[in-house]
């Protein structure tokens, strides 16, 4: 259809492939997607590991690819499958065609006899594994923002969905299923309701997931460098760091003059404050290594230093927003508001897209990589430099202010 154009990369293959009647190449397309079913929200909540098909009147079943989805609505949810699940799964009592994103150019109504459901297997068997691969930019070309503060917000959480292969601009999100979403959110954050995605997507919006003790640290050594323009010696700032520490737990001593009158705090032991003190040299030190091998690695210049960890919770905050819209926890006008919320925080913290991801990645390794330079490090290497450098990348394309 001339003046078309598809909502992602999966419905132009598809398209593509059936204006050429390759209809290889469109099972081949199929077997490598994510196929959505729609489900009722109140049937799937009472039988979570369940999923119905649902003919139409006249007889089909019918399927989205991922750039097809309708708006979330708080009736009907979509779980995803693959076209193997599709074709071990089918019965000869079920309909006699599968209708893929029907009433669109990409459209196609494929039988379902036995014959069928061994070529989708063998298509299968060939893609070896289905959904958007990772490590890669995915956008919605339409039906997603691609310029403006709620684009921008949304590539705030640009490392996750390049990390999780998922659209990253889709804010009427749908992520992998309406049960993998809710399961994504108990299983990794503890959160099984509206309150508990709410007060998560808070503290992340305020930064208040973040470790302090990593706060403090950065800032001591901003101050520093501010104070003296220029780069800040390790030991010149562990020292800074250990003296604004004594003073702090010396003033905490202090009389403190309140409206109850004069109070009297009881000192800190010196074992505590000398284990905290020994704790953020250690800390110093962990960054510090960080930050050199993130110089050879490219994630910094061979000047440069982390400002702040922010990011690591502003890009999770862009990220919740859209979860929670998938979890049923939030409606998408909610998740926009959280969305412009995450990318001006990340504003007012940082000064480019590259001072972000650079917070981001260091946030990440201090809380689960140890050290180790490993998958948690080596992954979200691999998301900064396609972030940075694809040409059809959010961080190319939009402006950080």
């Amino acid at each position: 259809m001339d003046g078309w154009t598809a909502p992602s990369a999966i419905e132009r293959e598809l398209y593509e492939a059936k204006a050429r009647g390759d209809w290889d190449a469109y099972l081949d397309a199929l077997a490598g997607d994510r196929l959505y079913i729609a489900q009722s929200r109140a049937r799937s909540d009472a039988d979570p590991e369940s999923v119905l098909f649902h003919p139409t009147p006249s007889g089909v079943l019918v399927v989205h690819t991922a750039g097809m989805l309708p708006a979330p609505t708080p009736e009907t949810v979509y779980e995803s499958q693959s076209l193997r699940w599709f074709a071990k799964v089918w019965a000869p009592s079920d309909p006699a065609h599968l209708a893929v994103n029907p009433g669109t150019p990409c459209e196609a109504y494929l039988t379902t006899t036995p014959a069928d459901l061994a070529r989708w297997r063998a298509h299968a068997e060939a893609a070896g594994g289905y959904g958007l691969p990772d490590h890669h930019v995915h956008a919605l070309f339409t039906g997603g923002p691609l310029h403006g503060p709620v684009a921008h917000g949304l590539a705030v959480g640009g490392h996750l969905a390049v990390t999780n292969g998922e659209f990253w601009n889709s804010l009427a999100y749908h992520g992998n299923g309406y049960q993998r979403q809710r399961s994504r959110l108990e299983k990794g954050w503890g959160i099984t309701d509206r309150a508990g995605w709410t007060d998560a997507l808070e503290r992340l919006l305020d930064a208040r997931m973040v470790s302090p003790v990593w706060e403090f640290s950065l800032r001591v050594r901003r101050v520093l460098a501010s104070d003296f323009a220029g780069p800040v010696d390790v030991e010149h700032w562990r020292h800074a760091a250990e003296t604004s520490l004594r003073l702090s737990a010396e003033r905490a001593a202090e009389p403190q003059l309140t409206p109850d009158g004069v109070t009297v705090a009881a000192p800190r032991p010196s074992a505590e404050v000398e284990g905290e003190i020994a704790g953020v040299r250690r800390l110093i030190g962990r960054i510090a290594r960080y930050e050199q091998r993130f110089r050879a690695d490219g994630l910094l210049p061979e000047d440069g230093w982390v400002r702040s960890v922010e990011a690591w919770d502003h890009g999770r905050a862009s990220q919740m927003a859209r979860w929670g819209v998938g979890a049923r926890h939030a409606t998408v006008e909610e998740a926009e508001s959280a969305v412009l919320r995450a990318g001006e925080a990340a504003r007012q913290t940082y000064r480019s897209w590259a001072e972000f991801s650079a917070g981001y990645v260091l946030g990440r390794c201090l809380h689960f990589d140890e050290e180790e330079f490993g998958d948690w490090y080596t992954g979200a290497l691999a998301a900064h430099v396609v972030l940075t450098s694809d040409p059809a990348s959010p961080w190319v394309n939009i402006p950080w202010k």
